[in-house]
């Protein structure tokens, strides 16, 4: 899943709207517990200086078919006032679609890895999910999750046991555990608002950070001198060679 600061377009939908960090889905397998954004993100986004967003439809399907290769969608969100547009790369998890799916991981900022809550064997295999999308991406340069699917199936002690299993692999994977139903809708637009303030809010830190270290080296002091001039004539000037770059 890869993401990017959209400019101003059409208005996004009411329920894409996310003016407070959304909260996490269990304590005990999150990302990080906060519950604002950072400073210095709150500070740029009231500027508007951020620099350059199934749940995407809004319909179950009781008869949709594997993703074959690669699904593609766009979402578009308006976040602390900024809008912000997701794009979502679903590649199949079957092994003859496993060369064709690892071309798409390069550069995903948000990595998820789903399992079926009924099924346990299919916790396991996120293991080797996560392992072939890591050959792409180095784990600190995204965030990690781990999705239980279908929680609409399963209640009570079972599903407390589900989770229990997930959530102590979500940690050692170092993931935020979610467990949704697309069929009844539960958790899957917390789930998606969730993830897309994570990307948001390291897209303009990233963005903040690479701004000012350009900044620092255009205009670091007496490295840039007029021809035929002396170091002494031009102290002083480096704001001013900044200025005309």
């Amino acid at each position: 899943m890869r993401s990017s600061l959209a400019p101003l377009g059409l208005p996004v939908s009411r329920d894409r709207v996310i003016a407070s960090f959304p909260k996490w889905y269990t304590p005990e397998a999150c990302l990080q517990l906060k519950d604002h954004f950072h400073g210095q993100v709150s500070a740029a986004c009231q500027r508007r200086n951020t620099g350059t967003v199934g749940f995407c439809k809004n319909v179950f399907d009781r008869d949709y078919k594997a993703t074959i290769g690669v699904d593609f969608e766009i979402e578009r969100f308006e976040i602390a006032g900024i809008p912000y547009s997701l794009q979502i790369w679903d590649t199949a998890g079957q092994e003859k679609f496993k060369c064709i799916a690892s071309a798409y991981y390069r550069g995903a900022q948000v990595i998820i890895t789903a399992f079926d809550l009924t099924d346990v064997q299919t916790l396991a295999h996120t293991r080797q999910w996560l392992a072939d999308a890591l050959r792409e991406n180095a784990a600190s340069s995204c965030f990690i999750f781990l999705v239980g699917t279908k929680k609409d199936l399963l209640s009570g002690a079972a599903c407390e046991q589900a989770e229990a299993e997930a959530v102590h692999l979500a940690n050692e994977m170092q993931a935020e555990y979610w467990s949704v139903s697309a069929k009844t809708g539960e958790n899957v637009k917390a789930f998606f608002s969730r993830v897309a303030a994570l990307s948001f809010e390291h897209s303009v830190l990233q963005d903040l950070e690479r701004r000012s270290s350009t900044q620092l080296q255009v205009g670091d002091g007496d490295l840039i001198r007029m021809k035929g001039s002396s170091p002494e004539s031009q102290e002083g000037r480096g704001l001013s060679s900044l200025g005309c770059c």
